[in-house]
């Protein structure tokens, strides 16, 4: 097998003969592991036998760590089947895993192994794990805190599986152009995933249509419409130096053989012989697809089905699976083996299914079903802004799953009794708080009242967020049930996010600190802040940042071809773009600076702090005034890079196709870092934790976990500004009555937008949103004009910080110090503790 490099431009052959082709599945040293990925290239081969380039070098390599994770997470599966302990499901349409590789030899603990193993067969570990593409199983911030849990749940030892959906293209690939925003299919599966382990063993019937049969007995049964096939697909889940290895279940959809019409294929009637296996397809073929029409509202109601159905009959064969020899299980225990977890709305539809499947497949009566569903499901709840929780049709629902419409009818029709007998005083607020809305031009299903109503516990994910959810959202709800609600704030893993996208920084803490025992136990970052003064530790400091910054400077150069300034400060605003989140005001606030800077002398321009503002993120395919911010962030970029007046001291960078591994080389390399969503909007928010804990400084609103990532590093080292949750809907009503008096700095910013000095795009239509004081898309919803001012002067405050190295380094420091409360070790041990009930269960 030979490797080739580039010499002066010519390939010469870099050969690795000496070492062994041999199967070493659990090797450690680095000879026996290079003979292992050796011999993975030979004997399981997916290209050519000549080649051993990056790439075959990457699968060959992951195949390898493979063997060692399937021998550990063997032994795990096996340890929980002669255990029994109560076991967490965790139901998310969403998981955003990054890349594999790194993090598996990382928590394995075995990537100095990896390491010189692949420099024995001619590669660097670092250009390999770059030909890893990232899992396209989410996009925004659910999915990525339903990854971390997963991390910490395996870390921490706990019986804890994720469920999902195997999507093929993922939301899409983003490329910026000329015009603007594009969407591409996501390529992540064109080859194969190493990583993913197909259980040909574990197929699930799910049906859709039909009808409900009423049997001689009474009982219903669901019989007719269409049946796929739920086909699992595991991907392996490490915990941290633990050999305790869970898994993330995939779902992909399939047609049966039998369902393939050969008479109709052989007629020349091809579409129609196989139409079942293209309506399969389609089911995991995108993440959210687009649901303006019925068909694409019918898609995403039949993925989240899928889903549910799958998991909860999954579920239910391992709990009968795992009965000691004692012959058949009582119903009544189900709930103390099992923790259903439902990731917001998305997987509600777990709840009539679990009861359907208890009362027409294993017979138990309504009461019996009942209080084991009520008893098992448990509902994360991510948002406040009641247009987005979701909310299906009746007429949908009922064509599509009508033994679910039934069941559903019947736990609303048994709560209003409830209601009714129970308290009267809340009787005028029936329709308000009962699951089905009735209202005749467009009856719906409300999905969070069924959650609400038939989890035994609903979350919040910050403590504001929370706060708001029990007095206003979820208030009537609280007085019924006061125990019910409770708040996981939101948590990151320090693996991912800390020690491995930032290894110099990791290895200062550590050697500071006195340990490496940080990692699983965050909360010693506090240890730095006795050093914050010391000014060797912000020498160290600084250089460690400095080395993250080089990395990004050089990876904006390779995607965007943008040469930035590492001197310069990196302001950074990455997360789906939406205009709660006010990317808007962000750019507003950059042409702003753009337009005074041209106003300046060559003089007065060298007396500025040079920024360089990055901003990332995907806007949803069809949300047009999202697309609009992107296309806006690209033109001003277009122009300020260009202007040699003022490119030394401002640079705008869109960075394209955010993902996780764009996230560990930006956020590491970031030294302020935007969370300005308008306050109340934001549930928690995560990225801010990624951000604060790798030392880089939060300008922010008090929304979400801003509020409490401020008190953890201090008021002192948080850049506030704007309005709270408790004057935003004062301000709006304002706005209505046309009180609101704009800031001259925010007209100058529009109109220099106006004048077309970015471009002759027509911003007129994302320019209305913010004018006017009512109507639709317009009233400037998300009060960027009321914010822009306090942000424009709390920006002059970052400006002069930067200026003083010392401090700023001192406030960096005191980030990373305040951060260990926002591990999602930290929050998984609550949800263990204080929601789901289960407890650890180690592997010998």
């Amino acid at each position: 097998m030979e490797t080739t490099t580039k010499v002066n431009g010519v390939a010469k052959p870099k050969t690795s003969e000496k070492i062994p082709v041999a199967a070493h599945p659990l090797a450690e040293d680095p000879t026996d592991i290079a003979s292992n990925i050796k011999y993975h290239a030979q004997y399981s081969p997916h290209f050519s036998p000549v080649k051993f380039e990056p790439e075959q070098a990457y699968y060959a390599a992951a195949e390898s760590v493979r063997d060692r994770l399937i021998q550990q997470w063997n032994e795990t599966y096996l340890h929980y089947h002669k255990v029994d302990p109560k076991q967490t499901y965790y139901l998310s349409m969403e998981f955003l895993q990054g890349r594999a590789l790194t993090n598996a030899i990382g928590n394995l603990d075995i990537q100095d192994a990896y390491a010189s193993a692949l420099n024995k067969l001619g590669h660097e570990l670092e250009e390999i794990s770059e030909q890893e593409k990232d899992m396209a199983l989410g996009n925004g911030g659910l999915g990525r805190l339903a990854s971390c849990f997963l991390d910490s749940m395996a870390t921490l030892n706990l019986p804890a599986w994720g469920y999902g959906l195997r999507y093929r293209y993922g939301l899409f690939k983003q490329r910026i152009s000329k015009a603007g925003q594009e969407e591409m299919a996501e390529d992540w599966l064109e080859k194969f995933s190493p990583w993913e382990v197909v259980r040909h063993d574990v197929v699930f019937p799910v049906r859709f249509f039909g009808h409900v049969e009423v049997l001689p007995t009474g009982s219903r049964k669901w019989v007719g419409g269409e049946v796929l096939q739920a086909l699992a697909y595991d991907i392996p889940i490490p915990g941290y130096k633990t050999k305790n290895t869970n898994s993330l279940r995939l779902w992909e959809a399939k047609a049966s053989a039998q369902d393939f019409n050969l008479f109709q294929f052989n007629d020349g009637q091809y579409q129609s012989a196989a139409e079942l296996h293209a309506r399969a397809s389609q089911i995991c073929a995108v993440l959210y697809p687009g649901d303006a029409t019925e068909e694409g509202k019918l898609l995403r109601l039949k993925q989240q089905f899928f889903l549910c159905s799958a998991s909860l009959q999954d579920i239910i064969a391992r709990f009968k699976e795992r009965k000691d020899g004692t012959g058949v299980r009582a119903w009544s225990e189900f709930p103390t083996k099992v923790a259903v977890q439902l990731n917001d709305t998305h997987p509600t539809l777990a709840i009539p299914e679990l009861m359907r499947l208890l009362m027409d497949e294993e017979g138990l009566g309504w009461d019996d079903a009942w209080d084991v569903t009520s008893k098992t499901i448990a509902y994360t709840n991510h948002t406040v802004l009641p247009e987005a929780l979701e909310k299906w049709s009746q007429v949908v629902m009922s064509k599509l799953l009508p033994r679910h419409m039934e069941i559903i009818e019947e736990i609303d029709k048994r709560f209003i009794a409830i209601i009714e007998s129970t308290r009267p005083d809340l009787e005028s607020k029936i329709n308000d708080i009962c699951i089905l809305d009735h209202n005749p031009n467009k009856p719906v299903v409300r999905m969070a009242n069924l959650c609400v109503v038939s989890g035994h516990t609903v979350n919040g994910v910050a403590q504001l967020h929370s706060d708001i959810l029990k007095a206003e959202l979820f208030a009537d709800y609280v007085s019924i049930w006061p125990t019910k609600f409770q708040n996981k704030t939101n948590g990151i893993t320090p693996r991912r996010w800390l020690k491995f996208c930032s290894p110099e920084l990791s290895l200062i803490i550590t050697k500071w600190l006195k340990t490496d025992k940080w990692v699983t136990n965050l909360d010693l970052l506090v240890g730095l802040r006795e050093f914050a003064d010391n000014p060797e530790l912000q020498a160290e400091w600084d250089s460690a940042k400095m080395a993250n910054k080089q990395r990004l400077v050089q990876y904006i150069s390779r995607v965007t071809g943008e040469s930035i300034d590492p001197n310069s400060l990196f302001d950074i605003q990455v997360k789906r773009i939406h205009e709660y989140k006010r990317q808007l005001l962000n750019i507003l606030g950059a042409v702003y600076r753009y337009k005074k800077l041209k106003e300046m002398s060559p003089e007065e321009r060298k007396t500025t702090t040079p920024r360089t503002i990055m901003i990332g993120g995907k806007a949803f395919a069809t949300y047009t005034n999202a697309k609009r911010i992107v296309k806006l962030v690209s033109d001003v970029g277009a122009v300020v890079n260009t202007d040699p007046e003022v490119n030394d001291y401002l640079k705008v960078v869109f960075v394209p196709n955010y993902n996780v591994s764009v996230a560990e080389v930006l956020i590491p390399g970031s030294e302020l870092s935007q969370h300005i969503s308008t306050a109340g909007m934001e549930a928690s928010g995560t990225s801010n934790m990624k951000f604060a804990l790798n030392g880089c400084l939060i300008i922010g609103t008090l929304d979400g976990a801003n509020v409490e990532i401020r008190e953890e590093v201090g008021e002192d080292n948080f850049f506030l500004f704007g309005a709270t949750a408790d004057q935003v809907p004062q301000l709006r009503k304002d706005r209505e009555n046309g009180l609101f008096k704009p800031d001259p700095r925010y007209e100058e910013a529009k109109q220099f937008i106006r004048s077309k000095a970015f471009g002759s795009y027509d911003y007129e239509p994302l320019l209305d949103s913010l004018e006017g004081n009512s109507g639709y898309g317009r009233g400037d919803y998300f009060l960027v004009g009321q914010d822009f001012p306090t942000y424009i002067d709390t920006q002059a405050k970052v400006d002069e910080a930067y200026k003083d190295r010392k401090r700023w380094i001192k406030m960096s420091i005191l980030s990373t110090a305040g951060s260990g409360k926002f591990s999602s070790d930290r929050t998984i041990s609550q949800y263990a503790k204080e929601i789901w009930n289960i407890e650890e269960c180690p592997v010998p």
